[in-house]
């Protein structure tokens, strides 16, 4: 695990608020301070005749990344890290449902940095995927679009990764869709039931089920990518053979279905004892599922799941999904020959509530 934001101490009042970090001085829409000093404990950079310090360890490891300045806090934002393959743009910390397991709970209040991510993504990595988040992004959905198009033009390698609840969707928005880059945009959609009442439960909105079908519908009928959720809980976890026949039934044509595990923050972490389905000790519901998802063609993959935790037959269904910057392992994991392949555990999550079986697949000591 390693923090996203960065200790800026004394930052001139007369540089700019987003910055990059290089080796060398560089003009741009988001001018470069070149590294000029560095030691065990950071470095200096300069930018024109201001000079300015950045504390960090592994001070080369943020050489490339978009910063942005919080000077009242003197922190600087990572919004941009060029060496990592998890790089995802908060639009707003305002939603429309309350999910029990929310691992980022909403807050009303307006966010709007579309102006510098628009400056800061041209600086991402070649053929990058940047993920697109909230609270639910698309309650700005225009000015989401807006941000995908105009970046398309000066960076169309770049792709999308859309985290929405899809119910701000509408018929009108086809049109929309449809401009976005052919083949560089997925939406990734939450359902937790095949039952309404229970989806809605679990987010804490009625009629969020059937909102979300009709943007579903939405988007499948644009022709674009469209990936299902669903964390298993205790709630869910006997009816995901239900919701694994549901879409098999009625979304044929999603990209594929994952299920997931929950994280430990939020109301997630809050909630734990009542919600978290300890897949390690009954794996039965997944088993089930995710044969039935496969029987009917539907893909089916397993997200934030450790191989430990999961039989042999399922492991290959597991790839690394925690973010870089939020991952850890355990001590058990230590002479584990499957880690580097592993998602691992969430860096906040203590070994107590986390899964009864677990330990090296392979010991290497």
């Amino acid at each position: 695990m390693f923090s996203t934001k960065v200790s800026l101490p004394g930052y001139p009042l007369e540089l700019p608020d987003l910055i990059r970090l290089e080796l060398e001085p560089e003009a741009g829409d988001v001018p470069a301070a070149a590294l000029v000093f560095e030691d065990g404990e950071g470095g200096w950079f300069q930018l024109g005749n201001s000079t300015f310090e950045v504390r960090s360890p592994a001070i080369r490891s943020l050489l490339g990344d978009v910063l942005l300045v919080n000077r009242d806090r003197g922190y600087g934002d990572r919004v941009l890290r060029r060496k990592s393959e998890h790089n995802t743009l908060l639009i707003t910390e305002r939603c429309d449902q309350l999910c029990v397991m929310c691992s980022q709970p909403p807050k009303d209040y307006e966010l709007d940095l579309f102006g510098e991510y628009r400056r800061a993504l041209p600086y991402a990595a070649p053929s990058a995927v940047i993920g697109i988040s909230g609270g639910e992004p698309l309650l700005y959905k225009n000015q989401v679009f807006e941000l995908i198009r105009s970046t398309a033009t000066s960076r169309p390698d770049l792709g999308f990764h859309i985290l929405t609840n899809a119910q701000h969707l509408t018929p009108e928005d086809k049109s929309l869709l449809a401009d976005l880059p052919s083949g560089r945009v997925k939406f990734a959609v939450p359902l937790y039931a095949a039952e309404p009442n229970l989806h809605d439960q679990i987010v804490g909105k009625v009629g969020a089920f059937e909102s979300a079908i009709d943007g579903i519908t939405v988007l499948m009928e644009s022709g674009v990518e469209v990936e299902i959720r669903t964390v298993i809980m205790k709630q869910n976890a006997d009816g995901l053979v239900d919701l694994a026949r549901f879409l098999a039934w009625n979304m044929p044509d999603i990209d594929h279905w994952a299920v997931m595990q929950l994280e430990y923050i939020g109301f997630a972490k809050k909630n734990w004892d009542s919600i978290f389905f300890d897949h390690s000790v009954n794996c039965d519901p997944l088993l089930r599922a995710i044969g039935a998802a496969e029987q009917h063609g539907v893909r089916g993959v397993l997200y934030n799941m450790p191989l430990c935790t999961l039989p042999e037959q399922l492991r290959h269904l597991a790839p690394p999904t925690i973010s870089d910057w939020k991952k850890k392992l355990f001590d058990q994991c230590a002479n584990c020959g499957a880690s580097s392949g592993c998602s691992g555990f969430f860096a906040w999550q203590p070994f107590e509530k986390t899964y009864e079986k677990l330990g090296p697949i392979c010991d290497l000591s």
